[in-house]
């Protein structure tokens, strides 16, 4: 049985030019709970899977990614190692091509595997100089420097023209129509429709790419012998974004960088910096942007299942304080739109709640206390829970212990309530906090990855706006039911289409046929988004590609308004633009929006 071994291992050397995404699982039974890792693999570079057994106790969401395993990423169920009695390895993801690996046969063992410093590399280099792909050609693949440095060139040079749609106001919304002026942006619902409005007091519908930053980073720790000039490559990380602005522009390339992006960004009608981006530039420039918050300094407050942290220890109040002070530097600034509180919370990806999740990953904490006293509230007694949840437990050992056993089907609706009350003051906390430092700007949410179930909802209705990534090929129309349920309204913080006929081998969660089928995907969402009246804004996650290697969890996806060389996609940056100009007549209902959906293939994502 695997309860005798601390690790499972495997490598693997992915054949052709498509990404594949497999799975391995652990499972009791064939019936019985199974345990799941999904991972990506770069193609043609040997990789090794070093699974740590210890994650089946579901505590982590992504493991560490190493070399050419890409994005490992836990779900399933917790499992119980001594029940453990058959391991399946398929296929969950994949391109239009017949998937060929080789492996060797998988090892248990006590000791750690080691790493692969120096892969197998069978068709040779795997990035070129300039940060493309040397395993396929395609439309666009720049040839040499020179021509990378010229078409950087003949960008600077037309930036000084570049100008958003003519009825936009001076921060992006629709000049026409006028509302409330409070300096800050603001929502307003019109009696039809939610809006952003303006500092100005005019509309507001927010569309913009996210990572708008300046860099491109490659993961190549274990990975320098794929590259052609291992030389670019430095503390496990290599941007050949950078180092093609760095060539074409020497010391001036950043500010190069802010003006031609900038420009192309009001050139095809964007009027927002979205997540994740340099948006110290946007502020300088007046541009409206969104800022992401981040725990800060050395955080006190252990963490109970996964993010979530101990919510009732003493030390929270203080490291909340500490996340809020963040925002001074911006609290006066008319551009920033909003912050967003987190992304993605991981204790949302997982089949737990986190009042559960809290049960197995410690034996001890505050908020394990707090859960006791809630059910001896409601219960009294020992007597009283075991009755309740249908088993032989007692109130002492929620308090704290090792938890092994499942929890029965009878304790749900407590673990459910009580993990609101962990998300209630979770965000609840950080809420007021930040109201204190700034009460200016909106308060974007969470990011939630889908429609949260009740448990979470109804902790979540202290944000001006519900923010959700919606990687669908149209905003989700349940989602409205939520915004009218916390009366707020939404904002889709990422969503996407890729392709495989450009220079990466992973399409992103949105997958489509070409880089034409891309555009069109663009017009019928963002259309469709600008339309629905509790929506207020939809931003593109990225503006770059991703690296050919992956960023540092191994996404590689064929994703961007631009390549590597900065070189845009025209067919999607042509569609974007005719949607932005008709954004306003969009969402005021004068415009049908465009509805010649093309074919959607099957997701290839890790």
């Amino acid at each position: 049985m695997l309860d005798r071994f601390q690790w499972l291992s495997i490598d693997f050397l992915l054949d052709g030019t498509e990404a594949v995404k497999l799975v391995l699982e652990l499972k009791e039974g064939e019936e019985g709970p199974a345990f799941r890792v999904t991972f990506g693999l770069l193609n043609q570079c040997q990789a090794r899977l070093r699974l740590p057994l210890s994650a089946t106790d579901q505590n982590r969401w992504m493991l560490p990614r190493e070399a050419a395993l890409l994005k490992p990423l836990c779900g399933g169920a917790k499992v119980n190692l001594d029940r453990v009695d058959r391991l399946r390895l398929a296929v969950e993801a994949k391109g239009d091509a017949p998937v060929r690996w080789c492996m060797t046969p998988m090892m248990a063992s006590v000791e750690e595997p080691s790493r692969i410093d120096y892969p197998r590399l069978p068709a040779g280099k795997l990035v070129d100089d300039l940060g493309q792909w040397t395993l396929k050609s395609w439309k666009g693949k720049r040839r040499s420097r020179q021509e990378v440095r010229a078409g950087l060139a003949r960008q600077h040079t037309a930036a000084d023209d570049a100008a958003w749609p003519a009825e936009f106001s001076r921060w992006g919304g629709d000049s026409r129509v006028q509302f409330a002026a409070t300096g800050f942006f603001h929502t307003h619902h019109d009696g039809k429709r939610w809006w952003l409005v303006d500092p100005d007091g005019h509309s507001f519908w927010s569309a913009g790419p996210d990572c708008v930053r300046s860099s491109m980073g490659m993961h190549v720790k274990g990975l320098k012998s794929a590259l052609s000039d291992p030389a670019v490559a430095s503390n496990g990380g290599a941007d050949y974004l950078q180092a093609n602005f760095r060539d074409a522009f020497g010391e001036q390339w950043h500010s190069r960088w802010v003006e031609i992006t900038l420009a192309f960004l009001k050139s095809t009608g964007f009027n927002t910096v979205a997540n994740w981006s340099e948006w110290e530039v946007a502020s300088r420039a007046g541009f409206p942007y969104v800022r992401p918050l981040s725990w800060q300094g050395e955080v006190k407050t252990a963490r109970v299942f996964r993010d979530m942290p101990d919510v009732f220890h003493p030390d929270f109040e203080s490291d909340v304080d500490a996340f809020a002070r963040q925002l001074a530097s911006t609290r006066d600034d008319p551009a920033m739109i909003g912050y967003f509180l987190m992304n993605e919370p991981t204790w949302g990806f997982a089949s737990q709640t986190p009042a559960e999740g809290m049960l197995y990953a410690t034996t001890e904490c505050v908020s394990r206390r707090e859960f006791a006293n809630w059910l001896r509230h409601k219960y009294s007694d020992s007597r009283g829970l075991a009755s309740a949840w249908g088993a032989p437990v007692a109130v002492e050992s929620v308090e704290s212990g090792q938890w092994n056993e499942r929890t029965p089907p009878g304790a749900a609706p407590d673990l459910e309530a009580f993990s609101t009350v962990m998300v209630e003051r979770l965000f609840g906390s950080l809420t007021r906090a930040c109201r204190a430092v700034d009460p200016h700007h909106l308060n974007l949410g969470a990011r939630y990855h889908i429609i949260p179930p009740k448990w979470a909802l109804d902790g979540l209705g202290g944000f001006d706006i519900f923010s959700i990534n919606c990687y669908n090929t149209k905003v989700r129309r349940d989602l409205g039911e939520v915004c009218q349920r916390i009366g707020r309204p939404a904002m889709v913080g990422e969503w996407h289409f890729g392709a495989h006929d450009a220079g990466l081998p992973a399409s992103g969660i949105g997958r489509v046929a070409d880089q034409t089928a891309r555009g069109q995907a663009y017009r019928v969402y963002l259309e469709d988004a600008a339309a629905l009246p509790w929506c207020v804004g939809a931003h593109w996650f990225t503006l770059y590609d991703q690296a050919v290697l992956g960023r540092g969890d191994g996404e590689n996806y064929q994703i961007g308004f631009l390549d590597v060389c900065n070189q845009p996609y025209e067919e999607i940056t042509t569609a974007a633009r005719r949607s932005h100009e008709r954004l306003y007549d969009l969402a005021w209902g004068r415009s049908e929006p465009f509805s010649q959906e093309p074919e959607y293939l099957p997701r290839l994502f890790y």
